[in-house]
């Protein structure tokens, strides 16, 4: 699917494309409302849109990928209110049937966050999860009774981290999708510091995306 991505918005890339390929083959927006947090250039508020939902809000803190993710929905003609606001920010009277998120996940130099340029698309504090403990320990109060969070990142920053951090929220979550990728430019240029850490094994360049689901505890 075409997308415009001007300067400075996500492209989408593997994580986007195994994220949209388990809402296409589960069924997870049919009939739901759902809402994008951190959409880029809409990718995910679109697969959403296709698969069935019943509305679709699309949520950026960056100016450029509002105005993107609002043309790329007209363009391909799905309906998608587009916010703008930090996560949740823009929703906080609103609950949902199905939260996506594909969130800046790779660890970085430094535990500021980029505010400007490309690299505000995947720095993410220094092991990872700067956005992603904000995304988990948010989803419970905006989701409905039955509603579902889907969350993709690398491996690199823990899936058990998170699966720990949303239980401890009250929510029952699992890694519901798992697959391998070569590094891209950003984990390439970055193998040595991950290395060092210990976020990888000497020689590592495949790295493994996971989809953490989750929903309420019953």
């Amino acid at each position: 699917m075409f997308l415009i991505s001007p300067p400075g918005v996500y492209r989408a890339q593997s994580d986007t494309a195994v994220m949209a390929g388990v809402l296409s083959r589960a069924g997870y927006a049919a009939g739901r409302h759902v809402l994008d947090v951190g959409t880029g250039s809409g990718a995910l508020a679109l697969a959403a849109a296709r698969a069935g939902a019943a509305s679709v809000t699309a949520v950026d803190l960056s100016r450029r990928s509002v105005a993107a993710t609002w043309l790329n929905a007209r363009l391909h003609g799905a309906r998608v209110d587009v916010r703008r606001g930090d996560l949740y920010g823009p929703v906080q009277d609103r609950r949902f049937g199905l939260i996506v998120a594909n969130p800046p996940y790779v660890p970085a130099e430094t535990t500021t966050l980029p505010r400007f340029g490309v690299a505000r698309c995947w720095d993410a504090g220094l092991d990872g999860r700067a956005l992603l403990d904000r995304i988990c320990d948010g989803a419970e109060s905006r989701l409905t009774d039955d509603g579902r969070l889907l969350l993709v990142h690398s491996a690199v920053c823990g899936a058990d981290a998170t699966v720990e951090r949303l239980a401890r929220r009250g929510l029952v979550a699992e890694v519901v999708e798992r697959a391998r990728i070569p590094f891209g430019p950003v984990m390439r240029a970055r193998a040595a510091m991950l290395e060092a850490r210990g976020l990888i094994e000497p020689g590592d360049d495949v790295e493994e995306l996971v989809v953490v689901g989750a929903r309420r505890a019953r």
